[in-house]
């Protein structure tokens, strides 16, 4: 029985660990620095683990990482809001590494504001 227990404990751990590096974690952006951008989306993921825009004004192309869609569908958000060629702005984080990303802390489209956090 005590085998088992710690059978099981130990593939807990490896679970555990074995996923987590495929979580980004918030901690890579700066949240000292906040963003805020106006553009058109050029390109839309409205998929899992975050939905994804590609947003530019002319001057310079952004990747926007945004929430998970359960929690944009929570929020209000459609796939159909955040789709080419439309027009919003955004709030955020810039990565600490990544050149051009950020992470939306907020949203807004047709002067509505979306909270993403």
């Amino acid at each position: 029985m005590v085998l088992l227990k710690n059978t099981f404990a130990l593939l807990l751990i490896f679970l555990c660990m074995s996923f987590s590096p495929l979580h980004h974690g918030w901690a890579n952006y700066d949240q000292k620095k906040v963003l805020d951008y106006t553009g058109v989306i050029q390109e839309s993921a409205y998929e899992n683990p975050h939905a994804t825009i590609k947003v530019t004004d002319n001057k310079k192309e952004w990747t926007v990482v945004l929430a998970p869609v359960s929690r944009m569908q929570t929020r209000g958000v459609t796939a159909d809001m955040v789709k080419k060629g439309a027009s919003l702005r955004v709030v955020g984080y810039p990565h600490k590494k990544i050149k051009n990303e950020m992470r939306a802390e907020r949203i807004f489209i047709n002067n509505q504001k979306y909270e993403l956090r």
